[in-house]
C-alpha cells in the first residue's frame, strides 16, 4: 500500500476520461472515537466524470467518511483504492497532492486575507522566495472566471464577502490544485436559486473534463438535478449504493435513511404537569425575521411545554434561538415573555426576563472551560451572591454543590475545571446555570451533541423534569427521533421558514424528513 504522505513531490496527475471506471473505491471502512463507532463498514465507489451523491441523516457518518477521504482522519480498518492502486493518505496535504480536494460546509477561510491570498494559501506563487502578487492575482481572476464569478476581485478581503461569495472563494482554492475528485459538503446551504444554478453549471463543466464530484446534500430536488448515482449511509454503514439519482423514488430514499441502531429512552410526561392550552403563553414570538436567514416565524410555548424545531443544518433553527435570546438583532417581529415585549438584540434584557440558552457550541459559546464548575454555574447569577461589591464565595459554592449533587454531575468536585469533564457533564453544568437562575424559558440547541448514550437519557430526564416544573422549553436537534421523543409539539423549519406544525404524536420521522427535504407535507 502506498503511503502518499512520505514525499514532497506531487504524484503525476493521471486524468481518467469520463466513464472509464472506478477512480476511488472505499471498502469496509471503520472508524472509532473513544470506543464509539462512527463508521462500522462503509463501501463507496466513485467513477471519473460522475457526480455521486452521498445522503443520510445527521449523524449517519457522512462527515467522518469525507474526513477520512481527505485524510483529516485515518481509518481504523478497511481499504482505499485510488486510481487503481491501494492508498493510505498520511495527512490532508497528501490527499490534495493526489488530486482530492474537499470543501466543507464550515469554510476554512482567513477573513483578514485577500481573495487571491486565500486561494493560494499554503502553495503561494513565488520566485526566489518572494511572493509574485501580480501573477497570484491574475491566476485567481482566471479561476474565478472559470467559476462564473468574475465580479469577485482578487484583492478584496474575504471577510467583506457574503457567505455565498466566500464559498466561491473556497471552491476556487480547491481548483487552484490539479483536482481529480472534488468533495462538496452541503454546498448549496448558503446559496440562493440563481447561485445554485451557477454551482450546477460549474459541476457539469468539471465532470465533462473527467473530474469526479462527491455531492453531499439533504435536498433531494438538487440531487435529482445534478446527481448520477446515490449512496445512502445510516448509522455509519452503507445501506445502499449506486442508486440512480434521477429515478430512485423519494420514499425509498427516506426509508433507507430512517431508523437508528441507538435506542433512545425518553421519559414519560407527567400528566398532572401537562401544559394547559387555556393558559397564557410564557414565550410568544410573532413574525420574527432576520434578513437573509429566516422570516415569518411564529412560536408560542406555554408553561410545562416542550416545543421542538426540526430541520436541516443551515435551515435557520440555531439563528431563530439566538435571535429569541437577543444574541442576534431581529430585522422585524417581536419576542415576548409573560406578555412583555423584549428589546431586540439585547441578551441582558432576555436573561432578566427569564430566558436561558444552552448553545450548540457549548465549549466555545456556553462554558468558561478553564474556570471551575462552580464559577460556570453561578456566572449568570453573580449579583445574587454579591454584598457591598464582594462575592460571597461560600454561598456561591454551596449553591453550586447543591445543583451538582441534584443533577448528578460527575465528578462532584466543584473546583474542577470544566475543560476536563465529559460532554454530558459539561451540558449538565450549563443546565445547572439556568436552574440556579430560575429561568422561565429554556432554549436548547443540540442538547446531546457530543454526549454518550448513557448521558443522553439523563439529559432527556432533566429536560422533562424542568418542563414538568413549569419551564417553557424550546429544543433544536438534528436528530429527528430526539425532537419527536422529547417535544410535545414540533415545528418543521425549511430554508428559514416554518413549513409545518403538529403535535409530536401526530407526525413521524419519515414525514419530518419529507418536509425538510421536499418542503411539502406528507
Amino acid at each position: 500500500m502506498a503511503d502518499l504522505g512520505q514525499t514532497d513531490e506531487a504524484p503525476a496527475q493521471s486524468r481518467l476520461p469520463a466513464g472509464s471506471g472506478a477512480l476511488l473505491q472505499m471498502s469496509g471502512i471503520v472508524k472509532e472515537f473513544s470506543s464509539v463507532r462512527a463508521l462500522g463498514g462503509v463501501d463507496f465507489e466513485v467513477r471519473a466524470g460522475e457526480t455521486h451523491c452521498l445522503v443520510g441523516q445527521n449523524g449517519a457518518g457522512k462527515s467522518t467518511m469525507i474526513k477520512i477521504l481527505s485524510a483529516s482522519y485515518l481509518p481504523d480498518a478497511g481499504t482505499i483504492t485510488w486510481k487503481g492502486d491501494p492508498a493510505r493518505f498520511a495527512h490532508p496535504l497528501a490527499a490534495i497532492k493526489a488530486g482530492i480536494a474537499t470543501i466543507y460546509q464550515e469554510l476554512d477561510l482567513v477573513p483578514g486575507l485577500t481573495v487571491a491570498e486565500n486561494i493560494f494559501l499554503g502553495h503561494e506563487i513565488s520566485a526566489g522566495g518572494f511572493s509574485r502578487r501580480g501573477a497570484t492575482n491574475q491566476r485567481a481572476r482566471e479561476i474565478l472566471a472559470r467559476l462564473g464569478h468574475s465580479e469577485i476581485g482578487p484583492t478584496r478581503l474575504v471577510g467583506e464577502l457574503s457567505p455565498a461569495g466566500q464559498q466561491v472563494v473556497s471552491m476556487a482554492r480547491a481548483l487552484s490544485h490539479e483536482v481529480d475528485l472534488l468533495i462538496l459538503d452541503e454546498p448549496s446551504a448558503v446559496l440562493d436559486h440563481g447561485e445554485v444554478e451557477n454551482l450546477f453549471r460549474v459541476i457539469r463543466g468539471l465532470t465533462a473534463q473527467g473530474v469526479a464530484i462527491v455531492y453531499i446534500s439533504h435536498r433531494l430536488e438538487e440531487i435529482r438535478q445534478i446527481g448520477d448515482r446515490i449512496t445512502v449511509l445510516k448509522d455509519g454503514v452503507t445501506v445502499a449504493t449506486g442508486l440512480p439519482a434521477k429515478t430512485t423514488p423519494t420514499g425509498d430514499l427516506i426509508k433507507l435513511m430512517t431508523g437508528r441502531s441507538i435506542e433512545y429512552v425518553f421519559p414519560q410526561r407527567d400528566q398532572e404537569a401537562a401544559p394547559d392550552a387555556s393558559r397564557d403563553p410564557v414565550l410568544q414570538v410573532r413574525d420574527l425575521a432576520l434578513d437573509g436567514v429566516f422570516s415569518g416565524v411564529d412560536l408560542t410555548v406555554r408553561a410545562g411545554e416542550i416545543v421542538g424545531l426540526a430541520g436541516l443544518v443551515g435551515s435557520g433553527r440555531t439563528e431563530i434561538l439566538e435571535t429569541i435570546y437577543g444574541a442576534r438583532r431581529a430585522t422585524s417581529g417581536t419576542v415576548s415573555v409573560d406578555g412583555r415585549k423584549l428589546r431586540r438584540g439585547a441578551v441582558d434584557v432576555a436573561v432578566r426576563a427569564g430566558i436561558g440558552l444552552a448553545p450548540e457550541e457549548r465549549k466555545s459559546q456556553g462554558l468558561l472551560l478553564d474556570q471551575a464548575v462552580y464559577a460556570n454555574i453561578s456566572v449568570s447569577s453573580l449579583k445574587s451572591f454579591q454584598r457591598a461589591g464582594f462575592v460571597l464565595r461560600g454561598r456561591e459554592k454551596a449553591k453550586a454543590r447543591e445543583l451538582v449533587e441534584s443533577l448528578d454531575v460527575r465528578p462532584r468536585t466543584i473546583s474542577r475545571h470544566v475543560r476536563t469533564m465529559s460532554g454530558g457533564n459539561q451540558q449538565k453544568v450549563v443546565l445547572a446555570r439556568w436552574l440556579l437562575r430560575g429561568c422561565r424559558v429554556l432554549l436548547l440547541d443540540e442538547p446531546t451533541r457530543g454526549v454518550d448514550v448513557g448521558a443522553r437519557s439523563e439529559i432527556y430526564r432533566l429536560v422533562r423534569t424542568l418542563a414538568d416544573s413549569g419551564v417553557a422549553v424550546v429544543v433544536v436537534s438534528s436528530e429527528v427521533e430526539e425532537v419527536l421523543g422529547l417535544a410535545d409539539r414540533v415545528l418543521v423549519v425549511r430554508e428559514g421558514r416554518v413549513v409545518h406544525e403538529a403535535a409530536a404524536a401526530h407526525i413521524d420521522e419519515s414525514q419530518v424528513l419529507d418536509l425538510v427535504m421536499e418542503g411539502t407535507p406528507a
